[in-house]
């Protein structure tokens, strides 16, 4: 798999893992031409102040697109890391379903508003 940003080979399978539901998390679902049902539900979540509210739908979001659209993990918990300026910081941990490998991944999300 290559990276998004630089095209450069990602050097290990967490990596496109990770590429792949950042992804997702991104992408609002319809925006897509051929794949109108792919992406997630953050999108809508957008400009929403930070709060307990907010961190609850994206635990959502995140988890329904991820379990719909990356069939390679199985995830077994999502948790906020940290709130850095108007983004928050989610750790999923995961199965690499391939080999039961257990995985930590990191997903970044701008939320666009701040506290």
């Amino acid at each position: 798999m290559i990276n998004k940003n630089n095209g450069q080979r990602l050097n290990s399978i967490q990596a496109s893992i990770e590429q792949s539901l950042a992804d997702i998390a991104t992408t609002p679902i319809g925006s897509r031409i051929m794949r109108r049902e792919y992406g997630s539900l953050v999108a809508e979540l957008l400009d929403q102040p930070i709060n307990d509210s907010l961190v609850l739908k994206c635990y959502s979001a995140l988890f329904t697109a991820a379990s719909t659209w990356e069939n390679r993990i199985s995830i077994n918990h999502i948790r906020l890391v940290s709130v850095q300026g108007s983004g928050l910081v989610f750790d999923i941990e995961c199965i690499y379903q391939q080999t039961g490998q257990e995985m930590n991944l990191r997903i970044p999300l701008n939320m666009g508003a701040s506290k």
